[in-house]
């Protein structure tokens, strides 16, 4: 994985206020920090950090911060806040990593294929989990991982435990966790239960008809005999 850059300033003002202001001029607030590292508060571009955040990497780009006056930090973004309706990057921290130390980090799934449940069945994709927490080094870090999905029929569950064994990577969370299935649509089964209710009222008015008749012809009967 490439390693980027990202200028960053000193911020010396601290609270909302200050805060509003940045975000007003197209920068954002932000931290920096790590083990053995005085937390530094600092500032950066929205439009740069908006570019190094959409490359292949995405969120687990490794960034080397540069603050004016201290050493490059090498790090990725972490505890992201975003704006409530605009969906803009609201602050940030930058957590100062090592390329030797392996860290966790949340990745996206990428569902492939059209499953034969789909084509043949009629049954529709329901997307479970949509990434999955994997731990790696940090160069090795994918940006997304392929799960083949053409192969499910109705009522077939991927999980965790068939994603594709990658070099580098350990799957952090349970191997048991399902990801997709693929279900018949919910519409479907409430017509299906419909008609089937429908022929059971059906086959109940038919027998009472036919325990009405029996009962008129044994009076039938009853009147001749006398």
């Amino acid at each position: 994985m490439d390693q980027l850059t990202l200028s960053a300033e000193r911020r010396v003002e601290s609270g909302s206020r200050p805060a509003r202001r940045m975000r007003r001029e197209g920068i954002v607030p932000a931290v920096v920090y790590g083990r053995g590292l005085t937390p530094i508060h600092v500032s950066v571009s929205s439009r740069d950090l908006y570019s190094i955040l959409h490359t292949e990497a995405g969120l687990n780009a490794l960034i080397n911060v540069d603050v004016a006056g201290s050493d490059t930090v090498l790090t990725v973004a972490r505890e992201i806040q975003r704006h409530p309706v605009r969906g803009e990057i609201t602050h940030l921290d930058f957590i100062q990593v090592s390329l030797n130390v392996a860290i966790e980090a949340e990745v996206g799934i990428d569902y492939t294929g059209i499953p034969v449940g789909v084509i043949d069945e009629g049954g529709v994709v329901e997307t479970i989990e949509t990434s999955v927490t994997i731990e790696a080094l940090p160069a090795d870090i994918p940006g997304s991982i392929e799960l083949d999905i053409a192969a499910m029929a109705v009522g077939d569950v991927l999980k965790i435990e068939n994603l594709p064994s990658i070099d580098g990577v350990t799957y952090a969370d349970d191997p048991e966790r399902p990801l997709v299935t693929v279900l018949i649509p919910r519409i479907v089964e409430e017509e299906v239960e419909e008609v089937e209710e429908e022929e059971g009222l059906e086959e109940g008015e038919e027998g009472e008809a036919v325990e009405g008749d029996a009962e008129s012809a044994d009076e039938a009967a009853e009147s001749d005999e006398g």
